[in-house]
């Protein structure tokens, strides 16, 4: 039955909503947050929404309490990792989570006009973008253990199995969580305690509509919200998407590193200020 749900999910026609009875979503102010937080807003559901907007956190919550679910919210920074570690701790002990999507993080790259990345985006990126959670995600498998397991969901980016010289921290840091993901999903396996990988193309959101240029396979929201549930509701170790973004990265793993580097110098983006 579960190689049933697993195929019709992949097919695109699964869309009951899984049974996650308490939820922690980070970065739930806004893009794919927010809409997972609306996504799984419904009665006998708690969800814990985590934002550095308080404004916009409050908005979101509204939606949800709207859709029927019990919301609670807190405000992090998850650039401090050790305040973010110690508010999972105690958020878990209040409402023990059977699923938790990591999904807040930062996009930034080089400016056209600039030689070299600045030396103190790249540290961030690293931080919010793979370390904090990172560690978040071995807090929660603690808990879930010892709880008979629960869900962890990590969103990443296609970007990081790219070489993109001018986005080098952000895809450096989408890179290390997308080994760690892999790894961890295996150490924690025996545990009942399922990573799933989500690595999403370009995603209407703030962090997006950033770029200056073409989008090429541009999703909404509230599309990718739909596609990231369907993977978490039947275990899935990785979700690539759209699928272009699939065949791109079959293609760089085939491509000699020669002609590889080449193709990626010859990539030019910007963003706005």
């Amino acid at each position: 039955m579960r190689r049933i749900v697993r195929t019709l999910a992949r097919a695109g026609f699964y869309t009951h909503r899984p049974s996650f009875r308490a939820i922690l979503i980070t970065g739930a102010s806004s893009g794919i947050g927010a809409a997972l937080a609306r996504f799984y807003a419904a009665p006998h559901r708690t969800l814990m929404l985590w934002g550095r907007d308080e404004a916009r956190l409050g908005e979101v919550a509204e939606a949800c309490r709207a859709g029927g679910a019990t919301v609670l919210t807190r405000s992090v920074d998850l650039a401090d990792g050790v305040a973010a570690l110690d508010a999972f701790r105690e958020d878990d002990a209040a409402t023990p989570f059977d699923l938790v999507a990591l999904s807040a993080g930062l996009g930034d790259m080089k400016r056209a006009s600039d030689q070299v990345e600045r030396a103190e985006s790249v540290f961030k990126l690293g931080v919010v973008n793979y370390a904090t959670p990172a560690a978040l995600t071995m807090a929660a498998a603690e808990r879930m253990k010892e709880r008979g397991g629960g869900s962890i969901g990590l969103i990443g980016s296609a970007g990081a199995f790219h070489d993109v010289p001018f986005a080098a921290g952000y895809g450096g840091s989408k890179a290390g969580l997308a080994r760690f993901a892999s790894s961890a999903r295996i150490a924690l396996a025996p545990f009942g305690v399922q990573i799933t990988l989500i690595a999403p193309g370009f995603v209407d959101t703030a962090m997006s509509r950033k770029l200056v240029g073409p989008r090429p396979f541009l999703v909404s929201a509230d599309d990718a919200a739909r596609r990231i549930a369907k993977a978490l509701a039947v275990g899935r170790a990785e979700l690539v998407f759209p699928w272009p973004f699939r065949l791109l990265r079959r293609i760089d793993q085939i491509t000699p590193r020669p002609i590889g580097d080449a193709l990626m110098r010859r990539l030019k983006a910007d963003q706005k200020a």
